[in-house]
């Protein structure tokens, strides 16, 4: 199935250019200070993020990221691994993390934007390889009637329990992330967009790296460990992580230690030495120079602060 099938095109509503370089890398679009945030959910309305942004969402690309947009009513333009489509609502787009993506949209379209950490969304659905692959599949659909509904209730659900801080709160956002993650996996299969091409090996790599990374980083495992488990060698993958992160492959486990280490703070209301422990460290004291070289602060400063928040 191709964008024609789709009743979609290629455009030259938004021109595949050259990206600037270094392309930039977000939590979320605009937010370049935190490639990788406390939280592993975030939910907004299409308007709330791009309004500010004159209707227009640059090139750019996630690290870890899944992105799920719903478009229910409007025109738009999108633009996947460097072709432009048009968007005609209702349709979807699901962006995997690293895919170079950006948009533009008529003023007062209607839809919304969910973005899912990696590990999440994969918890979510029991790491069930096949009920995953269409979730982080790129691709952009024209939906019928009844898919459409499907996603509208699953992400109404999902933005309520998000917005509105009730009890149980977290289980709630697991069973409605689940419903929405489920209505995008079974929509019909189709092909990714036209133009669109399979992930380059140094962004494969990457990915296979990250997924690594997120199941062994409190054992804090060597670089030739993983670049064994991934049957490279630790040039290479300092290389590609270089590449296609602009940072070493080394740096990419401390951030997400770091990562773990701020959402126990926050999250959690265990000791600096327990948190230690669980993430690899022997020694409580080097734990909180590693921190604090990392993340500006000492460990016990910056919880304060963000409870403080």
């Amino acid at each position: 199935m191709d964008g024609s099938d789709l009743g979609l095109h290629n455009s030259n509503i938004m021109p595949a250019a050259r990206p600037v370089r270094p392309l930039p890398t977000y939590a979320l679009y605009g937010e370049p200070d935190a490639v990788e945030g406390l939280d592993s959910l975030h939910c907004e309305s299409i308007a709330e993020r791009s309004a500010r942004h004159d209707w227009e969402i640059r090139p750019h690309r996630h690290v870890g990221l899944l992105q799920i947009l719903y478009m229910r009513r409007g025109q738009g333009a999108a633009l996947l691994e460097g072709a432009g489509h048009a968007m005609r609502g209702p349709c979807l787009v699901t962006v995997p993390p690293l895919a170079v993506h950006g948009f533009r949209f008529d003023p007062g379209v209607e839809g919304f934007v969910t973005t899912i950490a990696e590990a999440q969304a994969r918890r979510v659905l029991g790491h069930d390889g096949a009920l995953a692959a269409p979730v982080f599949a790129l691709r952009l659909a024209a939906l019928r009637p009844e898919h459409a509904r499907a996603l509208q209730r699953a992400g109404s659900t999902l933005q309520e329990e998000f917005h509105h801080r009730r009890p149980w709160r977290g289980l709630a956002l697991d069973a409605a992330l689940q419903q929405l993650l489920l209505a995008v996996a079974r929509l019909p299969p189709g092909a990714a967009p036209a133009g669109t091409a399979a992930a380059p090996r140094a962004q494969r790599h990457v990915e296979r790296y990250r997924a690594l990374v997120d199941q062994r980083f409190r054992e804090q495992p060597s670089m030739a460990d993983c670049a064994a488990a991934l049957a490279i060698t630790p040039t290479q993958l300092n290389r590609v992580c270089q590449r296609v992160l602009g940072r070493s492959a080394l740096e990419v486990l401390h951030a997400r230690v770091v990562l773990e280490a701020k959402r126990e703070l926050a999250y959690t209301t265990m000791g600096v030495k327990q948190i230690a422990l669980g993430l690899g460290f022997a020694d409580a004291a080097y734990f909180t120079r590693f921190f604090q070289r990392l993340a500006g602060q000492a460990p016990a400063a910056w919880r304060r602060q963000a409870l403080a928040g």
